[in-house]
């Protein structure tokens, strides 16, 4: 999933939260390194994020197709960075991950030196990157370009009919996907990427990374502290993916989780009824949405806004708490004024299916999934038919693809720092994250004895850290300043925690401004 920035009105507004003491070895300094093997140059103007990389340089990075043979067919990674300004406190370099799987972090060089504190990322080589087939990366993976445009069909199958129609657009995509580029397909495991990882660090000169990673990124950087221990210096994981649900069990799980999540909006709307006219309670509200979804099968809400269209569109309420407002201001729009505009301006069409391709390419080969269609169709209805559906078919659609996908799956990656001397590792997770539930949290830390876990108490918004929290960034800011972490606790829990700023995880209509807010474009929809 892609960093998003609250930019609410009280998003730089921190509470009385505190830095605690710290206990641990002294990292050794870092000296600076210089980078062999790449050629630096302008950075791209029509990327996501760019306006973040006015201050980068950019590059692409050669790597194998194949790790298994290093010197056959090549392709390129894109990789930019922001260099550092401290010198003489040089931390060395640190590279970042957005999540996804699909998203693009060239942007994060520039995006991690605006959001952490000016003195702590001075001292780093920021580097961000696009994964192998992403964006800026070459080749870049895209299959068909206008498989998410409005109109698409109704995720809730009500007829066979319906189901079929889903699995006839599904195996459509998968076969042009392998048409297209089935030399690329078996080469998308996330254990490639974390070899490109490594490419990267070799490239650069550095002998070891830190590394920063958000959501999907968290999984990405716990195969590269698996594979590589010795070359990692500091990793924060924020939004931990509890790797015992990879990939398959983590979707039927996200869906019980958005669904508390969602059933959380629609009862902080009904709080705003004043303002929205949705209804006084969160069933009430709930019910008018539904009524509103089931209007819009019949005809689409702006000729662009159907009920697959709308459930993307109000999921994002589940991810982030700063979409409260635009998305309770847009559904009463439409409800109570009849003005679609709101909602059509959210309808993303003609951006292609880059992030969608690399989504399914990289899950589909990662880890197994059920063979047969009826064990997916199964587990679905069984979910709705126990009421949680909002999002639980849109997340069989969108995973759907990888039932028809031309490229075999491996086994789950053997994810563990056991036995490997890593430094100390921060996770942080939110108790109310959607997207990567909090489950992840504990899990990441079993696996890791050097790991530590900060858990966001009563957090909604997904990978919350540099989002205006004040607690958790200066916790963040002084591991990556001095690499130190608090003891470890005995057992299962977190080792620390901070609470979910009330202005920001409950949003006060009437005292922020909603326009300020991040557009509903901005998100990469649905999943980790």
């Amino acid at each position: 999933m892609k960093r998003i920035v609250l930019l609410t009105a009280a998003a730089a507004v921190g509470v009385g939260g505190s830095v605690v003491a710290l206990t641990g070895g002294t990292a050794a300094t870092a000296s600076p390194v210089a980078a062999s093997g790449i050629a630096w140059g302008k950075c791209p103007t029509d990327v996501s994020g760019a306006g973040y990389l006015k201050n980068a340089e950019c590059a692409q990075v050669q790597v194998p197709l194949d790790y298994r043979h290093p010197t056959g067919r090549k392709i390129s990674v894109a990789v930019s960075r922001v260099k550092a300004t401290d010198r003489a406190h040089y931390r060395g370099v640190l590279l970042a991950n957005p999540g996804g799987p699909g998203g693009a972090g060239l942007y994060l060089s520039g995006g991690l030196s605006s959001w952490l504190p000016e003195k702590v990322a001075a001292k780093y080589d920021v580097i961000g990157f696009d994964p192998r087939g992403v964006e800026s990366s070459k080749p870049a993976l895209t299959c068909v370009p206008k498989y998410s445009d409005p109109v698409r069909p109704d995720y809730v199958p009500r007829t066979a009919k319906d189901e079929k129609r889903w699995l006839a657009k599904s195996k459509a995509y998968a076969d042009a996907c392998a048409k297209k580029f089935g030399w690329l397909l078996p080469h998308m495991r996330t254990e490639n990427v974390a070899r490109d990882v490594d490419a990267i660090r070799a490239a650069l000169g550095a002998p070891q990374i830190s590394y920063y990673g958000f959501s999907y990124g968290t999984y990405l950087g716990s195969a590269y502290a698996s594979m590589f221990p010795k070359r990692v210096k500091r990793m924060v994981l924020d939004g931990n993916v509890d790797t015992r649900e990879v990939w398959y069990q983590g979707q039927l799980n996200q869906n019980v989780a958005f669904e508390r999540n969602i059933k959380l909006w629609f009862a902080w709307v009904a709080k705003y009824d004043k303002l929205y006219h949705l209804g006084t309670t969160g069933k009430a509200v709930e019910a008018r949405y539904y009524k509103i979804l089931a209007q819009a099968r019949k005809k689409p809400i702006g000729g662009k806004v159907g009920p697959a269209e709308l459930t993307d569109i109000i999921l994002n309420a589940g991810y982030n708490t700063g979409y409260y407002i635009p998305f309770a201001q847009a559904l009463s729009a439409w409800a109570t004024k009849g003005d679609a505009k709101p909602l059509v301006d959210e309808v993303s069409e003609g951006g292609g299916d880059n992030g969608f391709a690399v989504y399914n390419a990289v899950q589909a080969v990662d880890a197994p999934w059920p063979a047969k269609w009826k064990t997916w169709h199964r587990d679905a209805a069984r979910q709705y038919r126990d009421g949680i559906r909002f999002n639980t078919w849109g997340n069989v659609w969108f995973n759907a693809p990888i039932h028809y996908w031309h490229a075999k799956a491996g086994r789950p990656l053997a994810i563990s720092g056991k036995g490997k001397n890593l430094p100390p590792i921060l996770l942080v997770q939110g108790t109310l994250d959607a997207a990567t539930p909090w489950s992840g949290g504990p899990q990441m830390r079993s696996l890791f004895p050097s790991a530590r876990l900060l858990a966001e108490i009563g957090g909604k918004t997904h990978a919350n850290t540099l989002n205006g929290n004040t607690c958790l960034d200066d916790k963040v800011a002084a591991y990556l300043d001095g690499g130190k972490l608090w003891a470890r606790k005995p057992g299962r829990v977190a080792d620390a925690s901070c609470k979910a700023l009330p202005r920001l995880n409950d949003p006060d209509p009437y005292a922020m401004k909603a326009a300020a807010a991040p557009s509903g474009k901005d998100i990469q929809v649905g999943r980790p």
